[in-house]
């Protein structure tokens, strides 16, 4: 056995190796999240529209980048362009890691591809010689609202999962209002990690909730539910509830 493969078992377990964690960069986030997310995990983002599932899904994928790894990300809310723009925005700068091809990005038509969206997706995903170690799919929605049906969303989300099993966590966001709650239900349980974000209105304020409903594997207790801000220049801001509500 070689040395790498010892080190990454567990003392006292035989045959059943570590996983890393992969940080958000941002340690009171990590700190929510049970200390960050288990590699190999199948993270489901859910909200409605403006409620910070691309900004939670960009604070990850920076943290990656920066613990050294490679990601991909596939975007319907974004070109290439106003994606790098917009992390650089909120103080999470990409630029570099897309110039040195440890960074990937794909902007993808997924109302326009129709029924054909989910395979065409997977097919993107599987092509990689060197796979990445990070999937971000920003958002899923319009694949869900063109498939021909549940089963075929369910299968895209087993085949996600037998990625996952090789060691590459994903994330996927949806604007959960879209989806039938049948269909929701079961995506959540076959995930390995779910995050709710929420935004209401309180009086003249717009509050924005997270919410850490499970993360399989965690180094720490999870369920936590945070306010949080998006400052310019800032990135994500958590607050306590009481704060955010005022």
């Amino acid at each position: 056995m070689s040395d790498k493969a010892a080190d990454a078992k567990k003392p006292g377990q035989t045959g059943e190796l570590k996983r890393k964690i992969l940080s958000s960069g941002n340690p009171e986030l990590d700190s929510k999240m049970g200390g960050g997310l288990p590699s190999g995990t199948l993270l489901l983002i859910e909200g409605s529209s403006g409620a910070g599932k691309s900004v939670l899904s960009q604070q990850i994928l920076w943290g990656a980048l920066q613990s050294g790894l490679r990601a991909t990300v596939f975007t319907s809310e974004n070109s290439v362009k106003s994606l790098l723009s917009q992390m650089e925005s909120i103080d999470l700068d990409v630029m570099d890691y897309l110039l040195l091809g440890r960074l990937r990005v794909h902007s993808m038509e997924l109302a326009r591809l129709g029924e054909s969206a989910p395979v065409t997706l997977l097919d993107a995903m599987r092509t990689y010689l060197t796979k990445p170690d990070l999937i971000v799919i920003d958002s899923f929605t319009s694949a869900i609202s063109h498939a021909k049906s549940d089963v075929q969303i369910l299968q895209f989300f087993e085949s996600c999962k037998r990625l996952c099993a090789s060691g590459m966590t994903l994330l996927v966001t949806l604007h959960d209002s879209m989806v039938n709650q049948d269909l929701l239900s079961a995506l959540r349980s076959m995930c390995d990690a779910h995050v709710i974000l929420r935004s209401e209105k309180d009086g003249q304020r717009l509050i924005k909730t997270l919410e850490v409903v499970k993360i399989r594997g965690a180094g720490s207790v999870t369920g936590a539910i945070v306010g949080f801000d998006v400052e310019p220049g800032w990135g994500m801001r958590l607050i306590p509830i009481s704060k955010a509500r005022g």
